[in-house]
C-alpha cells in the first residue's frame, strides 16, 4: 500500500437478508482514499454508495446486514475483522461521518453542547469538564456558528438546517480524524447554504489535513470539492479516475451518461420562453 493512502477497499462484497431471500448489494467494491484529498462516490439512488460507507464504519444494520467479503484497510488494519470494540472506539475518533439529514441525526433531547461534549467524553477522557467545555464552544466558533455561547445551551429544534449541519460538522471534526465520511450532507440545504458547507469543509480539510469521502449524486458538487471520483453503478465502481480527467474524458459509458445528463448553457430549452410576457425585455 502507498505510504499516502489512508483507506483501501478491496474487493468489497455486502448483503442484506430480506423477506424474499439473500440481496448482495456490492459486488467487489475497490478504491482507495489519499491523505488530504477528497474522493467523490457518485451514482444514481440505490447503486450501493451509502452501504459502501456504512460498511466501512461498520453500522451496517444488524443481523440483516453483512459484509461478506473483501477487506477494508485503514493504515494496515483490516476492519472488516476488527473486535467490535475496537470498532467502537475507531468510529467517530479516527473516522467520522456526517449522515444526510441532520435533523435525525442529532438527538432532540439534548443540547447542542451536551451532544458535542459526548464525543469527547467518550474519546477524550484525559479532558477535564472545564477543558471539554471550551473545546466544544471552539469547535462551534471553528465551523463558524454565530454567538456560539448561547448555540452551545439550545436544542436542534431551535437551529436552521445549514446551522443543525454545522454542528454535525463539529461533533464530526472533534476528535481529529484521519477520514471524514459525508454522506450526501449538502442534499436537504438551499444552493447558497450549500455552497457555504461546501466551501467551510474544504477550508477545514486544508487545515486539519484529513482526507474524505463525499457521497453524492451532484457532480456539479463532485466538480467543486473532490480531487479523485469513484463511479458507482449496481454495486461496483465502473469507473476511477482523477476529477479532471473524468470530466474531460470519461471512459465509461454510464459516467458518459451521468455528463450527458448535467445541465447546460449550450443545450436547447425544455419549454422556450414566451417573449410578448417580457415587454420590457423586448426591442
Amino acid at each position: 500500500m502507498s505510504s499516502d493512502v489512508i483507506l483501501s477497499v478491496r474487493d468489497l462484497e455486502t448483503e442484506f437478508t430480506t423477506d424474499d431471500g439473500v440481496v448482495k448489494v456490492l459486488h467487489g467494491v475497490n478504491f482507495d482514499v489519499r491523505k488530504g484529498r477528497t474522493l467523490g462516490l457518485v451514482g444514481e439512488s440505490g447503486c450501493g454508495k451509502s452501504v459502501t460507507a456504512m460498511s466501512i464504519i461498520g453500522l451496517l444494520p444488524k443481523p440483516y446486514g453483512r459484509v461478506t467479503k473483501g477487506q477494508i484497510l485503514y493504515r494496515g488494519t483490516d476492519l472488516v475483522t476488527l473486535p467490535p470494540e475496537k470498532m467502537y472506539a475507531m468510529r467517530g475518533n479516527r473516522i467520522s461521518v456526517i449522515f444526510q439529514d441532520p435533523m435525525t441525526a442529532l438527538n432532540p433531547v439534548h443540547s447542542v453542547g451536551r451532544q458535542i461534549n459526548e464525543v469527547l467524553e467518550l474519546h477524550r477522557p484525559e479532558l477535564n469538564k472545564q477543558q471539554r467545555q471550551a473545546y466544544c464552544l471552539e469547535m462551534l466558533t471553528k465551523v463558524r456558528i454565530p454567538m456560539p455561547e448561547k448555540r452551545l445551551k439550545e436544542y436542534p429544534h431551535n437551529l436552521s438546517g445549514g446551522m443543525r449541519q454545522r454542528v454535525m460538522i463539529a461533533m464530526a471534526l472533534a476528535c481529529k480524524p484521519d477520514i471524514l465520511i459525508c454522506d450526501e450532507p449538502t442534499t436537504a440545504l438551499d444552493v447558497t447554504v450549500q455552497a457555504s458547507i461546501l466551501d467551510l469543509m474544504i477550508d477545514l480539510q486544508e487545515e486539519t489535513g484529513m482526507a474524505m469521502i463525499f457521497i453524492t449524486h451532484d457532480l456539479g458538487v463532485v466538480a467543486e470539492i473532490c480531487d479523485d471520483v469513484a463511479v458507482m453503478y449496481g454495486g461496483k465502481v465502473v469507473e476511477f479516475a482523477n476529477v479532471y480527467d473524468l470530466f474531460d474524458n470519461p471512459q465509461h459509458p454510464y459516467t458518459e451518461r451521468l455528463m450527458g445528463l448535467m445541465p447546460s448553457l449550450d443545450s436547447e430549452s425544455k419549454q422556450p420562453i414566451d417573449t410578448a410576457l417580457f415587454p420590457e425585455f423586448n426591442g
